[in-house]
């Protein structure tokens, strides 16, 4: 036993310059999984909480694009600006599969959007808050499936999005956190309705997963707008081994890039600097909200 404790602690590294992406043929395959049949989303109006001096609240839900389940979707409309609203849909982090209710969300992290004048939509998606999947143990062809059906729940709030006609369809944005920023490049990998992106907390992955999820075959196939938010002493995407990599092989051309580095690590100490990142962000890719009061 004492011996164990002082044995060496092995860490979790790649090299990311020396794996290269699926090819156009392997990613096609992989691309196709994602696919689901656009049948009625079966919207059931699910109440509105109009409390918010700032925003309103309308929650719905949706029939799922697999299994018989449904996808409850919150869509926060700001007071301080006119329709059509440029709409940000959200993707949180693991925080999201540690809670059991989407009571808990932290507003913290999307208030500022709507403040901005900009809709955020907020998908509960498969596995987190009151969706959370019970079960013993999981491997790697649960999460295979579980990144699939969060783009299928990202797909159907983008169908139900377009339907509309407060939401400004040519002016979606992409935001994720951690979780979302990681598994976001997959997403956006294959969803071709964004404008733009935000990842906050991401960078490639260090634990290796199914090429059918892996990031790496994904990023040169995101080619809107990204930018990248992450600390300097993240631990679990360093800048030199995770995040560069990531931002080097997005499909993005370069001056449609940007990466911000925050003095901190995975979390942002201040988030009112990255708040300001996020926003000029918005108004450089989806234009200044007119009118804001």
């Amino acid at each position: 036993l004492a011996s164990a404790l002082l044995a060496p602690i092995g860490t979790l590294s790649r090299d990311f310059t020396k794996e290269k992406p699926a090819s156009d043929e392997a990613f096609s395959l992989y691309k196709s999984l994602y696919a689901y049949d656009k049948t009625p989303l079966d919207v059931k109006n699910e109440g509105v909480d109009d409390t918010s001096p700032y925003w309103r609240r309308e929650k719905v839900s949706l029939l799922a694009a697999y299994g018989n389940e449904r996808v409850p979707v919150f869509l926060f409309l700001p007071k301080n600006a006119r329709p059509p609203h440029q709409t940000v849909v959200f993707f949180p982090s693991s925080h999201a599969r540690i809670a059991r209710s989407s009571a808990d969300m932290d507003m913290r992290l999307i208030d500022f959007v709507m403040r901005s004048g900009r809709a955020l939509c907020y998908p509960i998606y498969r596995d987190t808050y009151e969706r959370h999947v019970e079960r013993t143990a999981s491997g790697p062809n649960f999460r295979r499936d579980l990144v699939i059906q969060w783009s299928k729940d990202l797909g159907r709030a983008l169908d139900w999005l377009e339907t509309r006609p407060d939401v400004d369809k040519g002016k979606l944005a992409y935001y994720g956190i951690s979780l979302g920023a990681i598994d976001g490049v997959p997403l956006l990998g294959v969803e071709d309705r964004f404008r733009t992106a935000v990842l906050l907390a991401g960078g490639f992955r260090l634990l290796r997963v199914a090429p059918e999820i892996e990031p790496i075959n994904f990023a040169p196939r995101v080619k809107i707008p990204v930018i990248l938010i992450a600390g300097r002493y993240d631990f679990q995407h360093p800048v030199e081994t995770a995040q560069l990599p990531l931002f080097r092989m997005l499909g993005t051309p370069e001056k449609d890039k940007k990466h911000v580095i925050f003095e901190g690590g995975h979390v942002a100490p201040r988030l009112q600097p990255v708040i300001k990142e996020i926003l000029d962000w918005l108004d450089r890719t989806l234009g200044p909200v007119p009118g804001v009061s």
